[in-house]
């Protein structure tokens, strides 16, 4: 069970997220039924504070939850169990509450057949799609040894050994692949924002940025202050992807997951 003070902190939050304005003790006592009076609500909102979780404008104004309120509201908050999701609710969603949703489903091809065509052409077949480069006895022979690694795998090894020619070719597929952003819009005024550079913003359009990232909530580094990022690993229309949410701490990403949840 959570203490008086506890409660009306997240309390406020929550009134904070639902209305986008600052919270004044009786207001927040009608809205939720709180059985405390506005005397012993403001007795509390003045602890709050002072331990940097609440601020004040003015004398006489309502509350607002501070950024390390909001980090620690979501970081209790959120949960990462997610499981199926629709994009046509993200697509909604995402306009409706003003986030970004960078989404890249999850290409898991192998290298299965290497074929030589005459001594001039070889090609290179993954599980769902094949790439075709100049010939090489070399070449031929070293990668005879890589199949049923995945592409990732043969990606790396192709960039470490210098077969260009075959980096190229997968790193370009991987390019191509199944990426897509919802609400381009708002990552662009954030970027714009916050002065983003050119390389950090190629890295968001293109999907760069969400690979090697781990489930999790982010604050910092691949965003500004008083924003969070949130990075998923779920299953889209049936497919397994990766999903990174990224807006303002203020916004209601509990409704956002509620809605765009399949059952």
């Amino acid at each position: 069970m959570i203490d008086k003070k506890e409660f009306l902190l997240q309390s406020i939050i929550k009134a904070y997220i639902e209305h986008c304005e600052p919270i004044g003790s009786t207001q927040l006592k009608s809205m939720y039924d709180i059985r405390y009076s506005p005397a012993t609500i403001r007795g509390y909102f003045k602890k709050l504070g002072d331990e940097g979780f609440l601020a004040q404008e003015h004398v006489s104004s309502g509350r607002t939850p501070t950024r390390e309120a909001l980090k620690q509201y979501w970081t209790s908050r959120l949960d990462f169990s997610l499981a199926n999701v629709d994009s046509k609710a993200i697509q909604h969603l995402a306009s409706k509450i003003g986030l970004s949703v960078f989404v890249l489903k999850d290409k898991s091809d192998t290298l299965i057949e290497l074929i030589n065509i005459s001594d001039k052409y070889m090609v290179l077949e993954f599980t769902s799609f094949a790439i075709t480069v100049k010939y090489s006895d070399p070449l031929f022979r070293f990668l005879k040894d890589m199949i049923s690694i995945d592409i990732k795998g043969i990606l790396k090894i192709s960039q470490q050994v210098g077969a260009l020619e075959v980096y190229d070719a997968v790193n370009q597929h991987l390019e191509n692949r199944d990426f897509h952003i919802y609400n381009i819009k708002e990552f662009m005024s954030l970027a714009l924002q916050y002065d983003y550079d050119e390389l950090i913003i190629n890295k968001f359009l293109k999907g760069k940025i969400l690979e090697g990232l781990e489930e999790g909530l982010y604050f910092s580094g691949l965003i500004p202050e008083g924003y969070i990022a949130i990075c998923h690993d779920c299953r889209i229309d049936g497919k397994q992807s990766k999903m990174f949410v990224v807006g303002e701490l203020s916004k209601d990403y509990e409704y956002f997951y509620e809605e765009i949840s399949i059952i």
